[in-house]
C-alpha cells in the first residue's frame, strides 16, 4: 500500500477506516462492509490516529 498504514493482517488503510467514521459510518457499518475487520481492528485504527496527532510538533510563534 506504498507505506500507508493498514489495518494488522490486512491491506485496509488505516486512514479507510478513520475516514469512514468520519463521515459517520457507525462502527457496524464498517465491519459490514468490510469482513475481514473485527472491531478491536476498528478501535486499534482510532487508536492509531489518535497516536499520530499526538505526536505532532508545533512549531511555538514566539512575537518580537
Amino acid at each position: 500500500m506504498g507505506g500507508a498504514p493498514c489495518i494488522a493482517g490486512t491491506r485496509i488503510p488505516v486512514a479507510t477506516v478513520v475516514g469512514l467514521l468520519g463521515q459517520g459510518y457507525s462502527v457496524d457499518d464498517v465491519l459490514a462492509d468490510y469482513s475481514t475487520l473485527a472491531r478491536e481492528d476498528v478501535l486499534a485504527a482510532l487508536q492509531f490516529a489518535a497516536n499520530a496527532v499526538d505526536e505532532r510538533e508545533v512549531p511555538l510563534r514566539l512575537t518580537a
